[in-house]
Protein backbone atom coordinates (compact mmCIF):
# COMPACT_ATOMS: atom_id res chain seq x y z
CA UNK A 1 0.00 0.00 0.00
CA UNK A 2 2.82 2.30 0.84
CA UNK A 3 4.50 1.42 -1.93
CA UNK A 4 1.23 2.41 -4.30
CA UNK A 5 1.12 5.46 -3.05
CA UNK A 6 4.05 6.72 -3.31
CA UNK A 7 4.47 5.60 -6.76
CA UNK A 8 1.07 7.97 -7.05
CA UNK A 9 2.70 10.84 -5.76
CA UNK A 10 6.04 10.67 -8.06
CA UNK A 11 3.97 10.29 -11.06
CA UNK A 12 1.88 13.36 -9.59
CA UNK A 13 5.06 15.43 -9.00
CA UNK A 14 6.32 14.65 -11.91
CA UNK A 15 3.14 15.64 -14.06
CA UNK A 16 3.29 18.76 -12.25
CA UNK A 17 7.21 19.40 -13.18
CA UNK A 18 6.29 18.62 -16.97
CA UNK A 19 3.53 21.25 -16.67
CA UNK A 20 5.55 23.87 -15.06
CA UNK A 21 8.48 23.41 -17.62
CA UNK A 22 6.14 23.79 -20.68
CA UNK A 23 4.90 27.33 -18.82
CA UNK A 24 6.77 30.36 -20.69
CA UNK A 25 7.10 33.17 -18.52
CA UNK A 26 8.53 36.73 -19.09
CA UNK A 27 8.72 40.02 -17.34
CA UNK A 28 9.31 43.39 -17.66
CA UNK A 29 10.31 46.93 -15.79
CA UNK A 30 7.83 49.45 -15.30
CA UNK A 31 9.73 51.70 -14.36
CA UNK A 32 12.02 51.55 -17.04
CA UNK A 33 8.96 51.38 -19.26
CA UNK A 34 7.72 54.56 -17.58
CA UNK A 35 10.69 56.40 -17.49
CA UNK A 36 10.78 56.24 -21.32
CA UNK A 37 7.32 57.11 -22.25
CA UNK A 38 7.29 60.75 -22.93
CA UNK A 39 3.95 61.31 -21.75
CA UNK A 40 4.77 59.83 -18.57
CA UNK A 41 7.91 62.47 -17.83
CA UNK A 42 5.16 65.24 -18.46
CA UNK A 43 2.09 63.93 -16.58
CA UNK A 44 5.43 63.61 -13.71
CA UNK A 45 6.40 67.15 -14.26
CA UNK A 46 2.99 68.07 -14.05
CA UNK A 47 2.59 66.67 -10.72
CA UNK A 48 5.77 67.44 -9.38
CA UNK A 49 4.76 71.54 -10.36
CA UNK A 50 1.14 71.09 -8.94
CA UNK A 51 2.89 69.52 -5.83
CA UNK A 52 5.23 72.27 -5.25
CA UNK A 53 2.63 74.90 -5.58
CA UNK A 54 0.66 73.61 -3.30
CA UNK A 55 3.11 73.07 -0.30
CA UNK A 56 4.48 76.24 -0.74
CA UNK A 57 0.69 77.67 0.14
CA UNK A 58 0.27 75.52 2.50
CA UNK A 59 3.87 76.68 4.33
CA UNK A 60 2.89 80.06 3.99
CA UNK A 61 0.15 79.08 6.19
CA UNK A 62 1.96 77.52 8.89
CA UNK A 63 4.09 80.17 9.23
CA UNK A 64 1.18 82.67 8.65
CA UNK A 65 0.06 80.75 12.38
CA UNK A 66 3.19 80.16 13.67
CA UNK A 67 3.63 83.79 13.73
CA UNK A 68 0.24 84.68 14.99
CA UNK A 69 1.27 82.21 17.80
CA UNK A 70 4.68 83.98 18.70
CA UNK A 71 2.63 87.08 18.85
CA UNK A 72 -0.11 85.90 21.41
CA UNK A 73 2.84 84.78 24.01
CA UNK A 74 4.86 88.09 23.17
CA UNK A 75 1.01 89.82 23.73
CA UNK A 76 -0.36 87.21 26.24
CA UNK A 77 0.77 89.45 29.74
CA UNK A 78 -0.86 92.60 28.47
CA UNK A 79 -4.01 91.04 26.52
CA UNK A 80 -6.73 90.86 28.33
CA UNK A 81 -9.08 86.80 29.00
CA UNK A 82 -11.40 87.72 26.12
CA UNK A 83 -8.87 89.11 23.56
CA UNK A 84 -6.45 85.76 24.47
CA UNK A 85 -9.74 83.37 23.78
CA UNK A 86 -10.31 85.42 20.16
CA UNK A 87 -6.93 85.12 19.42
CA UNK A 88 -6.77 81.75 20.01
CA UNK A 89 -9.69 80.98 18.74
CA UNK A 90 -8.59 82.62 15.47
CA UNK A 91 -5.36 80.30 15.64
CA UNK A 92 -7.93 77.06 16.22
CA UNK A 93 -9.49 78.09 13.46
CA UNK A 94 -6.48 78.68 10.72
CA UNK A 95 -5.36 75.20 12.23
CA UNK A 96 -8.58 73.89 10.86
CA UNK A 97 -8.42 75.15 7.76
CA UNK A 98 -5.03 74.22 6.98
CA UNK A 99 -5.28 70.50 7.77
CA UNK A 100 -8.40 70.89 5.62
CA UNK A 101 -6.39 72.27 2.82
CA UNK A 102 -3.65 69.07 3.12
CA UNK A 103 -6.51 67.03 3.28
CA UNK A 104 -7.97 68.28 -0.27
CA UNK A 105 -4.24 68.51 -1.73
CA UNK A 106 -2.88 65.12 -0.36
CA UNK A 107 -5.44 63.28 1.21
CA UNK A 108 -7.17 59.97 -0.12
CA UNK A 109 -8.99 61.14 -2.43
CA UNK A 110 -7.61 65.24 -2.57
CA UNK A 111 -6.30 66.84 -6.10
CA UNK A 112 -3.18 64.70 -5.77
CA UNK A 113 -5.14 61.38 -6.52
CA UNK A 114 -7.38 62.87 -8.90
CA UNK A 115 -4.79 64.63 -11.24
CA UNK A 116 -2.42 61.33 -11.02
CA UNK A 117 -5.73 59.03 -12.03
CA UNK A 118 -6.07 61.37 -14.87
CA UNK A 119 -3.08 62.34 -15.84
CA UNK A 120 -1.33 58.42 -15.04
CA UNK A 121 -4.26 56.06 -15.71
CA UNK A 122 -4.24 56.37 -19.27
CA UNK A 123 -0.39 55.42 -19.84
CA UNK A 124 -0.76 52.91 -16.88
CA UNK A 125 -3.56 51.73 -19.38
CA UNK A 126 -1.22 51.63 -23.01
CA UNK A 127 1.31 49.64 -21.07
CA UNK A 128 -1.29 47.29 -19.83
CA UNK A 129 -2.51 46.64 -23.40
CA UNK A 130 0.42 46.56 -25.17
CA UNK A 131 1.98 43.47 -22.96
CA UNK A 132 -1.80 41.79 -23.33
CA UNK A 133 -0.83 41.73 -27.23
CA UNK A 134 2.37 40.92 -26.63
CA UNK A 135 1.95 38.05 -24.52
CA UNK A 136 -1.30 36.74 -26.34
CA UNK A 137 1.21 37.18 -29.25
CA UNK A 138 4.35 35.31 -27.90
CA UNK A 139 2.22 33.05 -25.94
CA UNK A 140 3.40 33.59 -22.48
CA UNK A 141 1.63 31.86 -19.52
CA UNK A 142 3.00 34.60 -16.81
CA UNK A 143 4.26 38.23 -17.12
CA UNK A 144 6.05 39.78 -13.87
CA UNK A 145 6.64 43.07 -13.38
CA UNK A 146 10.00 43.57 -11.98
CA UNK A 147 10.14 47.04 -9.89
CA UNK A 148 7.31 45.37 -8.38
CA UNK A 149 6.95 43.95 -4.65
CA UNK A 150 7.38 41.21 -6.61
CA UNK A 151 10.76 39.38 -4.87
CA UNK A 152 13.15 38.53 -8.31
CA UNK A 153 16.38 37.12 -6.77
CA UNK A 154 17.63 36.26 -10.45
CA UNK A 155 16.23 37.26 -13.80
CA UNK A 156 17.76 36.39 -17.32
CA UNK A 157 17.70 39.11 -19.45
CA UNK A 158 16.63 37.63 -22.28
CA UNK A 159 12.55 37.39 -20.94
CA UNK A 160 12.92 40.76 -20.53
CA UNK A 161 10.39 42.05 -22.69
CA UNK A 162 10.56 45.78 -21.85
CA UNK A 163 11.83 47.47 -24.70
CA UNK A 164 8.75 45.19 -26.82
CA UNK A 165 6.33 47.01 -24.84
CA UNK A 166 7.86 50.25 -25.64
CA UNK A 167 7.84 49.29 -29.09
CA UNK A 168 4.38 48.72 -29.08
CA UNK A 169 3.83 51.68 -27.45
CA UNK A 170 5.34 54.16 -30.21
CA UNK A 171 3.73 51.54 -32.66
CA UNK A 172 0.37 52.74 -31.15
CA UNK A 173 1.19 56.17 -31.01
CA UNK A 174 2.03 56.40 -34.71
CA UNK A 175 -0.73 54.84 -35.95
CA UNK A 176 -2.86 57.07 -34.12
CA UNK A 177 -0.90 60.14 -35.38
CA UNK A 178 -1.64 59.07 -38.89
CA UNK A 179 -4.93 58.25 -38.25
CA UNK A 180 -5.63 61.88 -37.00
CA UNK A 181 -3.26 63.04 -40.08
CA UNK A 182 -5.55 61.38 -42.59
CA UNK A 183 -8.92 62.71 -40.70
CA UNK A 184 -7.62 66.22 -41.18
CA UNK A 185 -6.72 65.35 -44.64
CA UNK A 186 -9.75 64.35 -45.24
CA UNK A 187 -11.99 66.98 -43.67
CA UNK A 188 -9.71 69.69 -45.35
CA UNK A 189 -11.50 71.74 -47.88
CA UNK A 190 -10.10 71.89 -51.39
CA UNK A 191 -10.04 75.37 -52.19
CA UNK A 192 -9.40 78.10 -49.53
CA UNK A 193 -11.00 81.82 -49.87
CA UNK A 194 -8.68 84.52 -48.87
CA UNK A 195 -10.20 84.57 -45.48
CA UNK A 196 -9.32 81.01 -44.77
CA UNK A 197 -6.17 81.41 -45.82
CA UNK A 198 -5.86 84.16 -43.28
CA UNK A 199 -7.23 82.06 -40.63
CA UNK A 200 -4.55 79.00 -41.56
CA UNK A 201 -1.33 81.40 -41.69
CA UNK A 202 -2.26 82.10 -38.13
CA UNK A 203 -3.17 78.51 -37.31
CA UNK A 204 -0.05 77.63 -38.99
CA UNK A 205 2.06 80.79 -37.04
CA UNK A 206 0.46 79.61 -33.81
CA UNK A 207 1.25 75.22 -34.85
CA UNK A 208 4.92 76.01 -35.26
CA UNK A 209 4.83 78.23 -31.77
CA UNK A 210 3.00 75.60 -30.38
CA UNK A 211 5.83 73.06 -31.80
CA UNK A 212 8.56 75.36 -30.67
CA UNK A 213 7.20 75.06 -27.57
CA UNK A 214 6.94 70.81 -27.83
CA UNK A 215 10.46 70.42 -28.67
CA UNK A 216 11.90 72.98 -25.60
CA UNK A 217 9.45 70.64 -22.97
CA UNK A 218 11.06 67.45 -24.72
CA UNK A 219 14.31 68.50 -24.58
CA UNK A 220 13.87 68.99 -21.07
CA UNK A 221 12.16 66.08 -20.63
CA UNK A 222 15.17 64.38 -21.92
CA UNK A 223 17.30 65.91 -20.04
CA UNK A 224 15.11 64.84 -17.09
CA UNK A 225 15.10 60.98 -17.71
CA UNK A 226 18.78 61.14 -18.66
CA UNK A 227 19.31 62.43 -14.71
CA UNK A 228 16.69 60.08 -13.85
CA UNK A 229 18.75 56.94 -15.53
CA UNK A 230 21.93 58.53 -13.80
CA UNK A 231 20.48 58.48 -10.26
CA UNK A 232 19.19 54.94 -10.94
CA UNK A 233 22.41 53.69 -12.20
CA UNK A 234 24.04 55.30 -9.43
CA UNK A 235 21.56 53.59 -6.71
CA UNK A 236 22.39 50.30 -8.13
CA UNK A 237 26.25 50.34 -8.15
CA UNK A 238 25.78 51.73 -4.51
CA UNK A 239 23.57 48.40 -4.19
CA UNK A 240 25.89 46.25 -6.03
CA UNK A 241 29.10 47.34 -4.06
CA UNK A 242 27.39 47.18 -0.73
CA UNK A 243 26.20 43.63 -1.78
CA UNK A 244 30.41 42.63 -2.82
CA UNK A 245 31.07 44.41 0.52
CA UNK A 246 28.68 42.57 2.74
CA UNK A 247 29.88 39.28 0.25
CA UNK A 248 33.74 40.53 1.52
CA UNK A 249 32.85 40.45 5.29
CA UNK A 250 31.37 37.34 5.20
CA UNK A 251 34.48 35.24 3.53
CA UNK A 252 36.95 37.25 5.90
CA UNK A 253 35.07 36.28 8.65
CA UNK A 254 34.66 32.88 7.41
CA UNK A 255 38.25 32.52 7.00
CA UNK A 256 39.18 33.93 10.15
CA UNK A 257 36.60 31.24 11.96
CA UNK A 258 38.34 28.63 10.27
CA UNK A 259 41.94 29.64 11.00
CA UNK A 260 40.83 30.09 14.92
CA UNK A 261 39.65 25.83 14.59
CA UNK A 262 42.72 25.43 13.23
CA UNK A 263 44.26 26.81 15.99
Amino acid sequence: MKKIILLTILLVSSSIIRSQRNQIIAYIDMEYILENVPEYLEAQNTLDEKVVKWRQKLDKEARNIEILKEDLANEKAILTTDLIEEKEEEISLKQNELRRLESLYFGPNGDLFSLRKQLVKPIQDQVYNAVQNIAARKKFDFVFDKSSELVMLYSNKKYDISELVLASIDRTRLIEEKKEQKEAAKNAPKELTNKQKEVLAKKEKAVEAALSKKEARKKAIEQKRAELLKKREEKRELLRKKKEALRKKKEDLKKKVNKDQKQ
